[in-house]
């Protein structure tokens, strides 16, 4: 599928549009990312929404990251997950990172076995009923709300009324995450994408001073306008890597290694890759791993990404 750029007509007028352009923009915006998603075989998803969901999940992370003020940016988070040793616990940063890669990780529904899992991830050390009563709550919001943008910011409110003794920014941040999972579970869609967390601390949508949060009288318009901004940029992400992908496919059976094909796969489902993950996945050496990606920068399918002369990264 050709994706076609983002019509003008669907993208927030101004930062200061009122609620009704806020919420027709984010209703055009996720219909037409609605349609990518679907834009696979006999409608199923592309065979590159592994990777963008995961370099969604890299920008959610660092915006959450630069919230709890912590110092890694998004290519330190990148090298944290994709290069540190196997079954090395990930540092506080890291823990949000692999919170937002869950998206794309792992069968995902609003119940309370998967807010458990959240929860450790943010460290909150709430009490189990405690989750499961916000499980429940999750449910009757999806079941009540026929909107997902309704379903997205009650299921939001929930989170940050019934986490009220944990720490504020955590249960902020796992707000906006189940906003997001909420959100699918309304369209239909196989799995989450991050998309609040992407765009919540723009400086479009500041009022007064400060960014918008799920507890505000407001939240709904604010909820509104931000995935009105994070649909266009998820859409015109989906555009970038449909391209990227195409070409990798279009070279990969002129790849004479061992394993390419897995490595092709890799490509198309994460982020990024390095060299040693690639050897161990498709049982090829070091070496060889090397000359594959060689091979594939010289036929401009993928790029490197860290930029850095040793401990490369590569990806769409």
């Amino acid at each position: 599928m050709q994706i076609s750029a983002f019509p003008n007509w669907a993208r927030l007028p101004h930062a200061a549009a009122g609620a009704a352009d806020a919420a027709f923009c984010a209703g055009a915006g996720l219909a037409l990312l609605d349609r990518v998603l679907r834009s696979g075989e006999d409608g199923a998803e592309p065979l590159f929404a592994g990777v963008l969901r995961q370099r969604l999940a890299l920008k959610a992370a660092g915006t959450s990251v630069r919230l709890a003020r912590q110092r890694e940016d998004e290519a330190a988070l990148r090298d944290a997950e994709h290069l540190a040793p196997a079954g090395a616990p990930p540092s506080p940063a890291g823990r949000l990172h692999r919170l937002f890669r869950l998206f794309g990780a792992r069968p995902l529904r609003l119940e309370a076995e998967t807010l458990a899992l959240a929860a450790d991830l943010l460290e909150l050390r709430t009490a189990a009923p405690t989750l499961q009563g916000l499980a429940a709550a999750c449910q009757e919001i999806l079941a009540r709300n026929r909107s997902p943008l309704l379903a997205a910011a009650d299921v939001s409110r929930a989170a940050v009324t019934l986490l009220a003794d944990a720490a504020p920014l955590e249960a902020e941040i796992l707000a906006l995450w189940l906003a997001d999972l909420a959100l699918a579970q309304k369209l239909g869609w196989d799995a989450p994408v991050p998309l609040l967390g992407t765009t919540i601390a723009q400086p479009a949508l500041r009022r007064d001073g400060r960014r918008p949060r799920p507890g505000d009288a407001d939240w709904q318009n604010a909820l509104a306008a931000a995935y009105a901004l994070a649909a266009p940029e998820a859409h015109g992400l989906a555009g970038e890597l449909s391209r990227r992908a195409n070409k990798l496919l279009a070279v990969a059976p002129r790849l004479r290694a061992k394993g390419a094909a897995r490595v092709v796969a890799l490509l198309l489902a994460d982020d990024s890759l390095s060299p040693a993950r690639a050897a161990k996945a498709a049982r090829l050496s070091d070496r060889a791993a090397r000359r594959l990606f060689e091979r594939l920068i010289a036929l401009e399918a993928v790029h490197e990404l860290s930029g850095r002369p040793s401990f490369r990264l590569y990806g769409l």
